[in-house]
């Protein structure tokens, strides 16, 4: 048995829903990374890719074109992100990450490109159905993803609201396509992005000198 192959085997059925290996796997290790983030770890973008190589296999025996590109980008933005923080890791107290919100015009930039992201993505996928089986909420999903992981990059707390918005069409889509454990993860991702989002809020607050300097980079 190939390695692919095995990915894609049943592990388990729960509530009559049936989990796969690349499914559980892939996003359990998204869900430490999204731990490893609201703890300003470096750590949260290798395995950010680690994840997003295995969950490539589970979006393709979906067929969901949309998510594996979104995996393929989560792998590029993850790499991206490693180099950002990286090169950024002097600029907090502790040795970690330091974090502040965005300035209006970032807010205007990522909401927009976001939204023509949306409408550029939906297009194609609705243009080739074969592409995907729910086009407009697979490119919600492969836009939102990277602008959040793009926000996280720069240190955002914004970025924490910009996965919330994705878990809110994420959790319906992966129970609809027999994703079940992506859509239980997902539940459990919009617990952490709240409690990260109030945490890095608050230091965002507490380090104005950071965050003025930040966004003045």
């Amino acid at each position: 048995m190939s390695a692919l192959t095995w990915l894609n085997a049943e592990a388990f059925t729960v509530f009559g829903q049936k989990v796969i290996w690349s499914d559980m796997i892939g996003n359990l290790m998204g869900l430490a990374a999204l731990a490893l983030g609201w703890r300003r770890s470096i750590w949260t973008w290798p395995a950010q890719l680690l994840s997003g190589l295995i969950l490539i296999a589970a979006y393709a025996s979906a067929h969901l074109a949309g998510g594996v590109g979104k995996q393929l980008l989560v792998i590029g933005v993850a790499v991206f992100g490693w180099i950002a923080w990286q090169r950024g890791k002097q600029q907090a107290q502790d040795g970690s990450i330091a974090v502040r919100t965005a300035t209006w015009t970032e807010r205007g930039v990522l909401l927009g490109g976001a939204a023509l992201g949306t409408l550029a993505v939906g297009g194609l996928f609705t243009l080739y159905p074969s592409l995907s089986w729910s086009p407009w909420a697979d490119a919600y999903i492969f836009v939102g993803t990277i602008v959040a992981m793009v926000a996280q990059a720069r240190g955002l707390v914004e970025f924490w609201f910009a996965w919330l918005l994705v878990d809110l069409v994420g959790v319906p889509l992966a129970f609809n396509n027999g994703l079940a454990f992506s859509g239980l993860v997902y539940v459990v991702y919009f617990a952490l992005v709240l409690w990260g989002a109030y945490d890095w809020y608050q230091r965002s607050r507490t380090t104005p000198a950071q965050a003025l300097e930040g966004a003045t980079a």
